[in-house]
């Protein structure tokens, strides 16, 4: 299958959970709103919401994939199974344990991450509470990301594409069975654990399906091939999930401004969105075909490869983060501005909105650059780079964050900042190190797309602009909306963005054919 083909698969299922996911946002967020209880809801997602990132977005499997699908070419499928099942068993033991641990330790774990409210009794008490109580989906995270990497060797993409639909299935009913702020955060966190077994059991089953029968029964051991497994997924996990972990340090020091976590997490529905869609589907749908080149040392497929993957990311995320910086405040009143969450929430909710906005690039190249290192079993090299991203973040982020409120501004757009301006020194330390170790150089032909695209981008930007600067008309005519009208605006956006692409050239009907064949 080719890589348009696989992203599409992935795209496709993606975009049908995070259709789910804001309609799940959108209610959760009206019911508990901005404040006290919005941050400690924001506090008890941040472990479940970087857990589902790390595992159920790909991280932890292009880390498993290579040396999975290694052993199998080389020895076997009942060696390759053999494998998983030891890594899963010691997966499991070590991400039960930790969990055990944090019910114990959790009021001081979360000094840490939500330390600026620590002394506000109530907010605090209920963040550790909502914390204790999602913070089992770790384990059940961790059993499905491997099962998930099994099926993504086999390019079996369907099921781990469309597992997180279970989360966002799970939760939406958490928005109607309590009256309260507070309670409705609580049924919520309850839900994660639902889905978590609801994830790792559909899982469990499409890998049966597949005849690669594993048990959790036994002992862990640490066996010379988990110790492999585990010596390239530790530093690989990192590597992939540096924009998750920044995000973890922005919301931390984000505690110490009131409300300014729910504003964050607000933000973080929308611009999370091309990451989803396209910078994960893409960086699963290259890796099996990256892995099979650097073991032919193909050099040749590789490049082709990498060449498609950035190509039809950048095709589809320069739109998308142009559009988020032109309607910021507009897209988060639209979707989000209802109940407890106000329109002034809205308008400092799209302030950081903004400066996200200018690094989704960045954040979707370095889902596509990382495959390419641990296609070689090389995941140490990526993982320097993203510690170096959150050493730039953590100091940026705070020297930000604290100057601006003692100039009477919002501290919390300084995290943005600094979140975006880590991301774009990642991915260029990823594609620097690509280059001088002559692993992919990119082909003239991709050059020649990214500009077609950055040129289809800016005739959709203006269209944009038109409409916005129209918004009224066009409100009168669906029905005073503002969801509808900015779902219509959306919408058009994308069509003009498709016809400017093909009169651009930046996308060819016959490469999509021919994509689509293959």
């Amino acid at each position: 299958m080719s890589v348009a083909r696989n992203t599409l698969v992935q795209s496709s299922l993606t975009l049908g959970s995070r259709i789910l996911g804001m309609v799940r946002d959108i209610l959760l967020i009206a019911k508990i709103g901005a404040g006290p209880i919005g941050d400690a809801w924001a506090t008890a997602q941040q472990f479940p919401n970087l857990f589902r990132r790390i595992f159920a977005e790909g991280a932890f499997a292009s880390a498993f994939v290579p040396t999975y699908a290694r052993t199998a070419e080389a020895e076997g499928m009942e060696a390759a199974r053999d494998v998983a099942q030891e890594a899963l068993r010691v997966l499991f033991a070590a991400t039960a344990a930790l969990t055990i641990l944090a019910q114990i330790f959790m009021p001081w774990v979360l000094l840490l991450i939500h330390g600026g409210q620590a002394d506000d009794p109530e907010s605090y008490g209920l963040a550790v509470l909502l914390t204790r109580i999602t913070m089992p989906y770790l384990t059940f995270m961790a059993i499905a990301a491997l099962l998930s990497g099994v099926l993504n060797s086999a390019e079996r993409f369907i099921l781990s594409a469309g597992a997180p639909t279970l989360l966002n299935l799970s939760l939406i009913p958490a928005a109607f069975v309590a009256p309260d702020a507070k309670g409705t955060a609580l049924a919520a966190a309850m839900a994660y654990f639902v889905a978590g077994v609801l994830q790792a059991g559909a899982l469990w089953w499409g890998v049966n399906r597949q005849k690669v029968r594993l048990s959790l029964i036994g002992w862990p051991r640490m066996t010379p091939a988990v110790k492999k497994v585990l010596k390239l997924a530790i530093p690989g996990t990192i590597a992939a999930s540096g924009t998750q972990i920044n995000i973890i340090v922005s919301q931390s020091l984000a505690s110490f401004e009131v409300g300014a976590k729910s504003w964050l997490y607000a933000a973080d529905r929308l611009y999370q969105l091309p990451l989803g869609l396209v910078g994960v589907a893409v960086g699963v749908a290259i890796l099996p075909r990256l892995s099979r080149a650097a073991r032919a040392s193909d050099d040749g497929s590789s490049r082709q490869t990498m060449d498609e993957g950035i190509g039809l990311a950048m095709a589809l995320t320069l739109p998308a983060a142009a559009a988020l910086m032109i309607a910021p405040v507009f897209l988060i009143d639209a979707f989000f501005t209802r109940g407890e969450f106000l329109p002034s929430d809205a308008t400092m909710s799209g302030n950081a909105l903004f400066h996200f906005a200018w690094g989704v690039p960045a954040f979707v190249l370095i889902k596509v650059l990382a495959p390419a290192f641990f296609a070689r079993e090389d995941t140490r090299t990526p993982m320097r780079f993203a510690l170096v991203s959150v050493a730039i973040n953590t100091a940026m982020g705070a020297g930000l964050f604290f100057w601006m409120k003692s100039n009477g501004q919002a501290g919390f757009i300084g995290l943005a900042i600094a979140t975006s301006i880590a991301a774009w020194v990642n991915t260029a330390l990823l594609a620097l190190t690509l280059m001088r170790r002559g692993w992919y150089v990119p082909g003239a032909r991709l050059v020649s797309g990214v500009v077609r695209a950055a040129i289809a981008t800016v005739i959709m930007s203006g269209a944009v602009w038109f409409m916005l600067k129209n918004l009224a008309l066009i409100r009168a005519e669906l029905w005073n909306s503002r969801i509808v009208s900015a779902a219509a605006i959306v919408l058009a956006g994308g069509v003009i963005y498709g016809f400017a692409a093909l009169l651009t050239g930046a996308i060819r009907i016959s490469d999509i054919r021919q994509a689509l064949r293959r």
